[in-house]
């Protein structure tokens, strides 16, 4: 089958069967299947929940690569729709401004609550820097320095090469469940093995779902 078939139309996301395939084995999941299920979490998983603004990975790479002047012009009409209370962002390491890729995603997530930026990264260390840059923007965005209001959580670490994006999806939705029931995210619980190992089958069966 040509992988330039399109497999699922999903509001503002096009997946064709290129994409799908790295869900299928030991693959490093691309911007596009990131901005579908964050597409996903925000429309259906937490539907009519205000409290939460999922960015697309594209938007966050804009945002990383502006200079801090520009950044309204990527995050005022996001917050024009709604007043999120947990702001998630997909973070790459990528350093090109006109392409797509990188090596690696981790997961950062502002609470306006605690006025505090939160890092989950699962190879420790490795897009530290990107994310002590990109928070340093967002937090001055809203007003504020990023003193004291950046915090590296300890989370469940990968043991391969390409498996940071599946925790990325991971750990963004059992923080936003966990906020949503407890209005907060400290006392989340991390992740466990079990949550990566089945959650690519899980967003198959989800598309599949979605195909009906």
């Amino acid at each position: 089958m040509n992988t330039n078939v399109t497999v699922l139309s999903y509001n503002e996301s096009l997946l064709r069967k290129s994409d799908v395939d790295l869900l299928k084995g030991p693959h490093w999941l691309n911007d596009t299947i990131i901005s579908f299920y964050f597409e996903y979490l925000e429309l259906d998983f937490f539907k009519g929940n205000n409290s939460f603004l999922f960015v697309s990975p594209e938007v966050t790479q804009c945002i990383k690569i502006s200079p801090q002047e520009e950044l309204s012009i990527f995050l005022d009409p996001l917050l024009q729709e709604k007043d999120p209370k947990f702001i998630f962002f997909a973070l790459n390491d990528n350093e090109l401004t006109e392409y797509s890729g990188g090596s690696h995603w981790s997961l950062l997530l502002y609470s306006r609550l605690e006025k505090t930026i939160f890092h989950y990264d699962s190879s420790k260390g490795s897009n530290e820097m990107q994310a002590l840059d990109l928070a340093e923007k967002i937090l001055r965005y809203f007003g504020y320095s990023i003193e004291g209001r950046f915090q590296e959580v300890p989370c469940l670490q990968q043991n391969n090469g390409y498996d940071c994006g599946i925790h990325v999806l991971c750990n963004t939705e059992q923080l936003a469940s966990y906020a949503s029931h407890y209005g907060k995210i400290q006392g989340c619980p991390k992740i466990v093995p079990e949550q990566v190992r089945s959650k690519r089958f899980d967003i198959l069966k989800l598309i599949e779902e979605l195909r009906r």
